[in-house]
This record gives structure tokens, sequence and C-alpha cells, in this order.
């Protein structure tokens, strides 16, 4: 089982970073400074997309554990037996409600949105109690 980023992410933000520079021509009024902060965030919004497109995949389940992707591109294998908890962290504020899925393995908590999974925090969370229980 794997769970991947949407496919439609890489795509909105290519859009955000293309709209940096036309933003910067209304706003920049001939001052170089807001010209190379727009470039500066046109570039940081590529290599965030980029990330998205090389490292589609956020979260891997597997007989041996899970693999959970750390830093911009590496992969971690972590070992059922690490793994102390998976829960569903529900929030809301300013009236908007986010559920994020974590996953405590001793030494480091990994977490993901429903943006990372492509699917509902809750169902991956079952998903992978029953890998573990499987394995």
């Amino acid at each position: 089982m794997q769970w991947r980023v949407r496919p439609v992410l890489p795509l909105a933000k290519l859009i955000v970073a293309l709209m940096l520079p036309a933003l910067a021509a209304l706003f920049a009024d001939g001052e170089w400074s807001r010209w190379l902060l727009a470039m500066l965030a046109m570039i940081g919004v590529v290599v965030w997309a980029a990330r998205d497109v090389l490292v589609p995949v956020r979260l891997a389940a597997a007989p041996e554990g899970i693999t959970v992707v750390t830093g911009f591109s590496r992969r971690r294998l972590v070992p059922w037996a690490q793994i102390e908890r998976v829960r569903v962290e529900n929030s809301t504020r300013r009236g908007i409600r986010s559920e994020l899925l974590e996953i405590d393995a001793g030494d480091a908590i990994y977490i993901f949105t429903s943006n990372d999974l492509s699917a509902d925090p809750e169902t991956v969370a079952s998903a992978l109690a029953e890998a573990r229980t499987v394995s």
C-alpha cells in the first residue's frame, strides 16, 4: 500500500509560481528589491512543486514496516516494532477543520495531511493498523 501527494498540487504550485512575476510587475514599481523577492519566492515554489513531482509517494506500508519521506527526498524505512502510535489529530481553527495523520516512531514523529496522502487520514490510519496486524 502506498499513499501519494494529490496530483493537482504540483500543477497548482507551478501556476502560483508563474503568477509571482506578474504580481511583481504590478507592485514592484521599478524597485529591484521587490523583483528579487518575487523571483526568490518563485524559485522556492518551483522547488516545492518539484519535490511533489520527484517524490510523490509520501507514505508506503509493507510487511517489514512503513517507508516515509524525510527532508527533500530521502526515504526512511521504519520497522513496525519502532512505531509506538498511529493516530489522527483533529483540530478546528477559525472555523476550518483539519485532520493530520501522526505516526510516532519514538525518535521521530511523522505528520501527514490529506493532501500528502490523497486520502482521508482516518482511512489511512485504519489501513496501517490492518497492515501492522497482518505482518
